[in-house]
């Protein structure tokens, strides 16, 4: 087992993806309000994040205050997972050289 916690991640992992997250934020910002994405990709995207945001929850946080945020974390990550597939790859490959240059 690694030192990652079994999820074959290392420390150093979880680092640059922190460092990566305004990027891949702005990302997912640039392709939401890109016209050539689909709908259907937006409306996942947006029910993932209203997932989070609304109080109603498949696991209650309390009194397991873990596995309760759990599956908001998993909803999420699923959702961004599935917008993602669901863009063009075109257009995606575009906005990531976009925001690579500065833009």
């Amino acid at each position: 087992m690694g030192r990652g916690g079994g999820t074959g991640r290392s420390r150093w992992d979880n680092v640059r993806l922190a460092m990566h997250l305004p990027n891949i934020i702005r990302l997912y910002w640039r392709l939401l309000r890109d016209p050539r994405v689909s709908w259907v990709a937006k409306v996942v995207l947006l029910a993932g994040v209203a997932y989070v945001a609304i109080p109603f929850d498949l696991l209650p946080e309390l009194p397991l205050v873990i596995p309760g945020y759990l599956d908001d974390a998993v909803i999420l990550a699923l959702a961004a997972k599935a917008f993602l597939r669901l863009c063009p790859p075109n257009v995606v490959r575009e906005h990531v050289l976009l925001i690579d240059q500065g833009a």
